[in-house]
């Protein structure tokens, strides 16, 4: 059974650290490399979805492509959300209580979401059908199985996926992937030593949401960022995370 108030802490502590925290920014230096490289090209402003979009912070980085709309489950995530100004946020979750029951949006992204619903095809499914035909929907969840840990219980991870898993998943539900990859690859060894053996030398469930000290806060974002001159243009062969960018089959030509 979910925990509300853990996830709530959760999302108090992220609102704190998401505009300085290595993990958050350097994911969006890739997802604008990614955008900026993939979105198919515009002359009217695209409509965006991001679903669970928790407080918000890659809201403003999304307006720079087009209107925003958000969804959020959690009431004081969705609130700091909105707060930000630059989308129009409402209450909704996956599978089935989107606000949406038509095709839609240009861009649709579900970052770090699907892991946490017990239905992710039917997720999939039903961002598959508010996608307008010719758009994009863009998804990341952490990689690899072997790699649970208590961060993964304490987020209400269902589970972690391979590449292969997510290929089949977008494409038994109508999605036809453009671009895949692996991500936070470059620190993949030490993500991995730290996931592992970090029980063994901190009680502090939520350690990984903190902001370590500053050096070491830029040298962990300095080597994440460095990905997004490598992404999209390679697929990276492992990684704590995955990236997927897809688009609607029946718009394939």
């Amino acid at each position: 059974m979910r925990n509300p108030l853990v996830e709530t802490e959760a999302y108090s502590i992220a609102a704190d650290v998401e505009e300085e925290h290595w993990w958050f920014c350097g994911r969006r230096a890739i997802l604008r490399s990614v955008l900026n490289k993939l979105l198919p090209p515009s002359d009217v402003p695209r409509r965006i979805l991001e679903v669970g979009c928790g407080n918000g912070g890659n809201l403003p980085l999304l307006a720079e492509y087009g209107q925003v709309t958000a969804v959020e489950l959690d009431d004081k995530a969705r609130m700091r959300a909105a707060e930000r100004g630059v989308a129009q946020v409402e209450k909704g979750w996956l599978p089935d209580g989107l606000p949406f029951n038509a095709p839609t949006f240009d861009l649709i992204l579900a970052l770090d979401v699907v892991e946490h619903v017990d239905d992710d095809s039917g997720s999939i499914r039903a961002l598959q059908k508010i996608l307008n035909p010719g758009g994009m929907l863009v998804i990341t969840v952490p990689a690899y199985q072997w790699l649970w840990s208590e961060h993964d219980e304490l987020n209400h991870h269902k589970r972690r996926y391979s590449l292969a898993q997510c290929k089949k998943l977008l494409a038994g539900n109508g999605l036809n992937v453009r671009y895949a990859t692996y991500f936070n690859s470059l620190l993949f060894p030490l993500a991995v030593s730290h996931i592992k053996l970090h029980k063994y030398f901190s009680n502090d469930p939520y350690g990984a949401l903190r902001t370590p000290p500053s050096f070491i806060n830029q040298l962990l974002l300095s080597a994440f960022a460095l990905e997004s001159r490598l992404i999209p243009g390679i697929s990276m062969p492992c990684g704590i995370s995955i990236l997927l960018c897809a688009t609607r089959m029946d718009a394939v030509k």
